[in-house]
């Protein structure tokens, strides 16, 4: 049974119903993401998807309020109007995951979803300002401000975002917006390997230019992008946003000192809005969703050494984003979970999800990094106290 309350009380009032009757709840929204993480063994689903629309939008301030179900392209089109935008631009799992539906601007925040300008802007929860919420008691708690500047409540704003609905249920965000950049170009360096990449990403990044996205795509992807009009070989690719005329000098500064490297072009601005979006939502391995996917954080330097060890044992395909320092990873048949973090360990560290598996591989496969002893156990203690009866999204995340 799936339950879809139109008001914050009357979900309260269902998860007061369930608390007192133990039974589990598999929170969504729309459920765009089903089948991210590990599996829920929830006895009911409980829906924000009926806590819809816009509560409050100050442009001036650039403060946006909304209900939790409230869809992401109603959110994105009142912003669009305005010519604001939310500067972590992110992700679209449908094509990924091979879902339907629509997401939802609580489900971004849920997931604490974020794409190819978060290593420049910050994370989903770091545009997150407040938000209201229903615990599992089915007490009604508003955590954070309208301004970033109103601590109130803020470590519970954090706590919430990045949740996937295993702390409570969301019904309402306050958020930070961004101006639109008035213009976009992306200079693209041809060529280069992937450890040869991450050499130029990283001196693009150190140079006074404003890069806002670095990725690498290998020849095994790069002709996914753009339908195949990127130019011939590697593409390593790096985006300069802002007013029209400080993007023409950057970009001239930026293409004379890649030039190097290897051939340099340029995507103008509806080129480079159409490639960021289609890296923003993993294009390349839409439409196979037998194949395991990973999502991997890595520190930069340490995402190609990452895939070149992998693949001396494994059959797997990737590109990178952020930098090298997130590595979106496609495995050809098993996961490999257990080789994957052993090297990611080896590489001073980071973190692997599994975004997407068949079924019978994710009942076997932890989804989420395991927790050290210490993390684990406050996290325990933070379940506990949010939601006692442990109803919420069971299994869903390590120690959840």
């Amino acid at each position: 049974m799936t339950f879809v309350p139109h008001s914050e009380a009357d979900a309260a009032y269902v998860i007061r119903n369930a608390a007192a009757r133990g039974t589990r709840l598999a929170i969504c929204g729309g459920n765009t993401r089903s089948g991210f993480g590990n599996p829920v063994a929830g006895d009911e689903t409980l829906s924000s998807r009926g806590l819809s629309g816009i509560v409050d939008y100050e442009p001036a301030e650039m403060v946006m309020t909304a209900r939790a179900g409230t869809p992401v392209a109603e959110i994105e089109a009142a912003l669009a109007a305005k010519a604001q935008v939310m500067a972590f631009e992110p992700m679209d799992h449908r094509p990924a995951m091979g879902t339907s539906g629509e997401p939802t601007i609580g489900g971004v925040f849920a997931a604490n979803v974020s794409g190819p300008r978060r290593f420049v802007a910050g994370a989903a929860r770091d545009s997150l300002l407040g938000i209201r919420f229903v615990n599992g008691s089915g007490e009604i708690i508003r955590a954070g401000g309208r301004v970033m500047k109103n601590v109130t409540g803020l470590d519970l704003v954090k706590l919430l975002a990045g949740s996937h609905g295993t702390l409570g249920l969301i019904t309402e965000v306050t958020f930070r917006v961004l101006p639109v950049p008035q213009t976009a170009v992306t200079i693209l360096v041809s060529g280069l390997d992937d450890a040869a990449a991450s050499r130029v990403m990283a001196v693009a990044m150190a140079m006074p230019v404003e890069v806002s996205g670095a990725a690498h795509l290998p020849q095994s992807v790069k002709g996914r992008f753009l339908g195949g009009a990127l130019p011939e070989g590697e593409a390593t690719v790096l985006r300069l946003e802002g007013l029209e005329a400080s993007v023409a000098v950057r970009a001239d500064k930026l293409a004379a000192a890649m030039a190097p490297f290897g051939p340099v072009s340029r995507l103008a601005a509806e080129e480079s809005r159409r490639l960021w979006q289609e890296i923003r939502d993993v294009m390349p391995y839409a439409g196979v969703a037998h194949k395991p996917l990973w999502r991997v954080s890595v520190a930069p330097s340490a995402g190609h050494q990452l895939v070149a060890a992998l693949r001396l044992e494994a059959g797997i395909d990737a590109f990178y984003d952020w930098q090298g320092g997130l590595v979106w990873m496609q495995m050809e048949a098993d996961p490999e979970a257990a080789l994957l973090r052993r090297y990611i360990k080896a590489l001073g560290g980071g973190h692997a999800t599994l975004v997407r598996a068949p079924e019978r591989v994710r009942a076997m496969t932890p989804a989420f990094e395991p927790q050290p002893d210490a993390v684990a156990a406050l996290s325990a203690r933070i379940k506990e106290k949010l939601d006692p009866a442990g109803i919420f999204g069971p299994g869903k995340m390590a120690g959840a």
